[in-house]
């Protein structure tokens, strides 16, 4: 048995990815609302009050309406975080345009990506779940393999890269936000006498690209020009 509310003839149709169905169903009273409204008004529950406050009856409650009606459009709460993720994912656009350099290039995707997961601090949750690739995503990776057209290597080598790329871009998004709450406020530094002999020591002049920039650098650089070309 379903654990969702919805008729018999719509399971068939609720096992396709979100973005292959119809906006609705075909049954029951007229729409007062629109997919786009139920995903617009969950993004700005996410951004406000974080991933756990995104529920149907939250959503529903924000537009004023039952949570029975979003099931109208809606599977399921999986459902609208696919649709949610593919939101955001949108705001990556316009990409950069070809330049002469495709590493400035994918830097630049990288930088991008990072400032969407600060815009949206819930998306770091959201991507580790099991999910639907929504269109906006595959424009996204679409783009990616553009601006990697030049590089002459295995297009596995490619894929890989790229994936490595959106893990670094996570992993700075997870530490930015862990930094923010941390704090050694009423810790006993003695017992940590390393950590602190590290942080009184003279730091060095800051290095001409950040941490971030040289970590992708490398990472990009060592995957692409190390994998043999095919063909």
């Amino acid at each position: 048995m379903s654990d969702t509310p919805g008729r018999p003839g719509d399971r068939d149709a609720s096992r396709q990815p979100i973005w292959a169905r119809p906006e609705r169903g075909a049954r029951g009273p007229a729409p007062t609302h629109s997919r786009d409204a139920i995903v617009t008004a969950a993004v700005a529950l996410a951004d406000a009050e974080g991933l756990a406050a995104v529920s149907m009856r939250a959503v529903a409650a924000a537009l004023g309406t039952g949570a029975g009606s979003l099931y109208r459009y809606l599977s399921s709460r999986d459902d609208l975080l696919d649709l949610m993720t593919d939101r955001v994912v949108a705001e990556l656009r316009p990409y950069p345009p070809a330049g002469d350099d495709w590493l400035d290039e994918m830097l630049l995707v990288a930088r991008q990506q990072l400032a969407l997961h600060r815009a949206h601090p819930w998306l770091i949750e959201v991507i580790q779940r099991p999910s639907g690739v929504g269109p906006e995503s595959l424009a996204w990776f679409d783009n990616c393999i553009r601006i990697l057209q030049p590089v002459r290597c295995a297009v596995t080598a490619k894929f890989e890269a790229i994936a490595m790329l959106t893990g670094v871009v996570s992993l700075f998004a997870r530490t930015e936000a862990a930094a923010g709450s941390a704090s050694f406020a009423g810790a006993d530094l003695a017992a940590y006498p390393h950590l602190v002999a590290a942080f009184r020591q003279p730091s060095p002049p800051a290095p001409r690209t950040d941490l971030f920039e040289r970590t992708l650098r490398s990472l990009l650089t060592g995957l692409l020009a190390a994998s043999p070309e095919v063909g």
